[in-house]
């Protein structure tokens, strides 16, 4: 080894140190500005249900039917929870324990989204290097993504969310899934990728992307050029995937019924018909084969034709969901609770930048170099990037899965430049290569020339236009020595300079992101820095000066927090699995006082708002009040945007519907004021320093119904002695459950449609399309 060699592998090896320290560093903001604080509010719902399988065991914890969380009905949180990241936080937990070294649950609940962000970008790295075989790709691409703000936005320490580990199952899977088509002899490799998504779908339930980006590159790589490799890979994937994902009790027989995963499953279908056609290839003549095949497709398409038919006369396959449609159609999803989720909007062009920074340049780059430069496992990198970047314009949380992809295309187009630009500087000059006129090319060497070219993914068309211009292009080239070492030394500064930019940038962005909801930092008049831990103080509040058996309604955002913090029953979540549940919240919080109040005192004891002037429940309204709509008739007739219920953004005053409100009352009750609540039926409890939360006591709660709802007789189990039990709303709620029409999904093609249905659908969009334009 030649001493610049070495030179060479010590820096390499420094810039991966550098890579890991601060992938690991960036992500610590949250701990150093707040503590070793849990935000959001996925990450307590997350983190309670870690505490629970560490209390009680995995036998309770898939039995969990938990009565303090969407009461009165309660949720099966066992089967609805996607316990991976339980799991893997209660085995890290315990293995720490082992070790003598003393850290809380919740702490390694903060520090988990760090650790696995470290993990996640040694996994880019070796997913880099496979595509490209290029160990300078791989190091820049974990350089970038180690500090890329979208690959920051759901793993900074304390945000214990699915997605923080999620993404580094993801990453390993593509690793290991191009890894197997290395060569003939690295399928096996293939079942480390079937573990590693089966870890996947354990965690998130984004695992759908997953499967089907692999067998659509599967599938590409089948109908260009089917090979043994390819069979032995993706089955193994598929088998050992799909046997160890329907073990996942909230995933079950989806695999095999879901229209969203019916892609991965025809597929392996079709590569093992493949595969039996190619052993007839090599004993039948071309023309028998030929007609082989046609009948073989012929025949095949004609029975998986018929039997899905038959299977969607059945019901059989599971409709694609609200969030899934959304990324097909133009103006929302026809669902109000769905398109109320800010994540879900359409992304901006400006999220690109802020989010990518100087990659956004960069990366195109890398996806140009890469197309002449093909092979099996980069022709997955482009693929990825291709479908990823658009789905990520449909919707702003699918940002997240286009950062590894960014990081490794902005990786190669660095290390490419870079090389070239050191080359020019450092190398002696190349001689020229001999131009001979008229000369022509033996016929036999060409065609194997082209046909080299296609087997590397070239195009024949490619092939001859450089075969054409290759001469003279480089000889313009040669003779231009000295504008390339200008353009090498500003090249070099370019990067030097964007370098810095883009890393100074990325900090700058991840102290943003690391801001924890649940504590506030502002400036007062002084300019001073402070804290506002008004939320945590009012959970506080509850948990310190409430009964136990205390019911709590607040809108479904603030649910995991309250019931994580104050150990108190709550009424709705993040888990927002019953929409008219929640349009029954919406109902009672923008509907008359007295009215709101007829009901509230049948399920709760106290209501809580966020009062602020930070994501307030007043900005939050409107969508209360749609969703209220989509549901009950009465609220907003023949008005499903319900915009007679807006606050004037210029005054801030209310609509006359809204200052009628429940929610308007409460937000703005001042008992000095003009508006104020009823005393004879809310009681102001408790108000926040800072006024960003209010409680209110209800009055004259109904005692009736709530030992009603209580007592496990008047809950509805699926088996005598079963654990899952349901339960009830209590009977003086019929009244107002009487009017709800049950919401219906436009794409839930198992159901019979309903013409009132159909007619709020319609008008919904016809009005979000109205107002769009």
């Amino acid at each position: 080894m030649s001493l610049s060699q070495a030179a060479l592998a010590v820096m390499r090896i420094n810039l991966l140190v550098v890579s890991l320290a601060s992938a690991y560093n960036i992500r610590l903001y949250a701990v150093q500005n707040y503590g070793r604080v849990i935000h959001e509010f996925d990450p307590w719902f997350n983190y309670r249900a870690a505490e629970y399988l560490a209390e009680h065991g995995t036998e309770r914890f898939f039995k969990w039917f938990d009565h303090t969380v969407w009461y009165p009905l309660g949720r099966p949180v066992g089967t609805t929870i996607y316990p991976g990241m339980q799991f893997a936080a209660v085995w890290i937990w315990r293995i720490l324990e082992f070790l003598q070294q003393e850290m809380s649950l919740h702490d390694v609940c903060v520090f988990i989204p760090a650790w696995f962000g470290v993990a996640s970008t040694v996994f880019v790295g070796l997913w880099t290097f496979e595509c490209t075989r290029c160990v300078d790709s791989a190091v820049c691409a974990m350089l970038v993504v180690s500090i890329l703000p979208a690959h920051l936005m759901r793993s900074v320490a304390g945000g214990f969310d699915n997605e923080c580990m999620a993404i580094t199952f993801m990453n390993a899977t593509f690793y290991f899934w191009c890894r197997s088509l290395r060569n003939d002899n690295s399928w096996p490799w293939a079942l480390l990728a079937g573990f590693s998504y089966f870890c996947m779908v354990a965690t998130w339930g984004g695992y759908v992307y997953v499967v089907n980006i692999i067998a659509c590159h599967a599938a590409c790589l089948m109908l260009r050029r089917h090979s043994s490799r390819i069979h032995r890979s993706y089955s193994l994937f598929f088998l050992l995937g799909t046997l160890l994902a329907v073990q996942v009790p909230v995933v079950g027989w989806t695999p095999l019924r879901s229209l969203e995963q019916v892609a991965p499953l025809l597929q392996f279908v079709a590569v093992q018909i493949f595969e039996v056609l190619s052993t007839w290839q090599r004993r039948l003549p071309a023309k028998e084969f030929q007609l082989l095949r046609f009948r073989v497709f012929a025949v095949c398409g004609a029975v998986a034709a018929l039997l899905g038919a038959m299977l969607f006369q059945l019901g059989y396959f599971a409709p694609l969901s609200s969030r899934v449609r959304g990324l097909f159609v133009k103006h929302r999803t026809g669902n109000p609770l769905v398109d109320s989720v800010a994540e879900h909007q359409a992304t901006s062009p400006r999220a690109y930048w802020q989010f990518f920074h100087h990659m956004c340049t960069m990366a195109p780059l890398g996806f140009l170099i890469s197309l002449f430069e093909m092979s099996e496992a980069r022709n997955f990198l482009l693929l990825y990037a291709g479908i990823t970047y658009y789905f990520s314009s449909k919707m702003n949380r699918l940002l997240l899965l286009l950062g590894p992809t960014a990081a490794a295309l902005g990786g190669i187009a660095l290390a490419k430049t870079l090389r070239w630009a050191l080359h020019q500087l450092t190398q002696p000059e190349e001689a020229p290569v001999p131009a001979t006129q008229n000369e022509e090319k033996p016929k036999h060497k060409g065609h194997k020339e082209l046909q080299k070219a296609k087997a590397e993914g070239l195009t024949v068309v490619l092939k001859e236009i450089y075969d054409e211009f290759k001469g003279p292009l480089w000889e313009a080239y040669h003779e231009a020595r000295w504008q390339r070492k200008a353009s090498a030394v500003l090249m070099l500064l370019t990067f030097m300079i964007c370098g810095m930019e883009f890393m100074n940038y990325c900090w700058a962005v991840a102290e943003r992101l690391s801001q924890a909801s649940i504590i506030v930092k502002r400036r007062n008049k002084e300019g001073q820095e402070i804290l506002m831990d008004d939320y945590r103080e009012s959970y506080w509040w509850l948990r310190d000066h409430t009964p136990e058996d205390t019911r709590i309604m607040a809108w479904w955002d603030y649910g995991y927090q309250i019931n994580g913090l104050t150990n108190r029953t709550t009424l709705a979540d993040g888990n927002t699995w019953n929409h008219e549940h929640i349009a029954l919240i919406g109902r009672c919080l923008t509907g008359p006082e007295r009215q709101a109040h007829e009901v509230i005192r049948h399920l709760a004891d106290y209501v809580l708002i966020w009062a602020g002037d930070y994501g307030d429940d007043i900005a939050k309204s409107s969508h209360m009040a749609r969703i209220a709509a989509s549901v009950y008739e009465d609220v907003c007739p023949g008005d499903p945007l319900c915009s007679k219920f807006h606050r004037n953004r210029q005054t801030g005053e209310p609509s006359e519907m809204m200052s009628r409100s429940l929610l308007w009352k409460l937000y703005a009750h001042d008992p000095m004021g003009e508006v104020q609540t009823d005393g004879a039926l809310f009681e102001e409890a408790y108000t926040s320093q800072y006024g960003l939360v209010r409680i209110f006591k209800v009055l004259n709660i109904s005692d009736e119904s709530k030992a009603w709802a209580a007592d496990p007789n008047n809950w509805k189990c699926d088996a005598p002695g079963s654990w899952h039990c349901q339960g009830q709303y209590p009977p003086a709620l019929s009244k107002v459950l009487e009017k709800q029409k049950a919401f219906q999904q436009l794409e839930d093609f198992n159901q019979q449609k309903d013409e009132k249905a159909e007619e709020y659908h319609k008008a919904y969009m016809q009005k979000v399309k109205e107002r769009s334009l």
